[in-house]
């Protein structure tokens, strides 16, 4: 009688899909992965893709809320009601950049970089998610500095994106972050000498 028993392949582990996921959208963005690229990395048939996730779109969501879950900037602490914002602000954009270019692998927002996507879907949830951390910003300074707040938002908004996109292009660390503090200053300086989004 043969005793030889087939041994069963290991239960997939959804949860550390989304990881290989993440890293993969991270890296390359969400166009250019592919679902051969997903089912290679994660060891799975597309019949077996398909039922952990649904689709490549609802894995690029789940994704990128892990990501935010992880790599979640304490806004809560940078943007503190009793924090002036020629304080905040500079902060604030010297920690995105720390972030951002940290990882010699993985750089970049990976939200910010997901609202570049080409598809529809996958665009839509990194601008819902990306939007959060936007009205965080736009409370903060409605609350602090009322008057010209809108610009202020503006200013931030565009300067996080750009070194984003910066780290995604090759940046060095050190680049980065000058830059950073260099906007950093800049605001500080707008804020203390009355210029045009100071409040009178």
């Amino acid at each position: 009688m043969n005793t030889k028993t087939r041994q069963r392949r290991p239960a997939f582990d959804r949860e550390a899909g989304v990881a290989i996921a993440q890293a993969l959208f991270h890296k390359h963005g969400y166009d250019a992965v592919s679902l051969a690229d997903l089912t290679d990395a994660m060891d799975i048939k597309p019949p077996s893709f398909y039922a952990a996730y649904g689709s490549k779109a609802a894995l690029f969501e789940r994704a990128m809320r892990r990501y935010a879950q992880e790599n979640a900037l304490p806004l809560n602490e940078l943007l503190a009601p009793d924090r002036h914002p020629a304080e905040a602000l500079p902060a604030l954009l010297l920690a995105a950049a720390e972030q951002y270019g940290r990882d010699s692998v993985l750089r970049g927002c990976m939200i910010t970089e997901g609202m570049r996507a080409d598809d529809p879907a996958a665009r839509g949830m990194a601008e819902h998610l990306g939007n959060r951390g936007i009205q965080a910003i736009r409370d903060y300074l409605e609350r602090v500095h009322p008057q010209g707040a809108q610009a202020l938002v503006d200013y931030v908004v565009v300067t996080l994106r750009g070194l984003s996109a910066s780290a995604c292009n090759g940046m060095s660390y050190e680049r980065l972050t000058e830059a950073a503090r260099t906007a950093g200053r800049f605001i500080a300086h707008e804020l203390k000498t009355g210029g045009p989004t100071t409040a009178s």
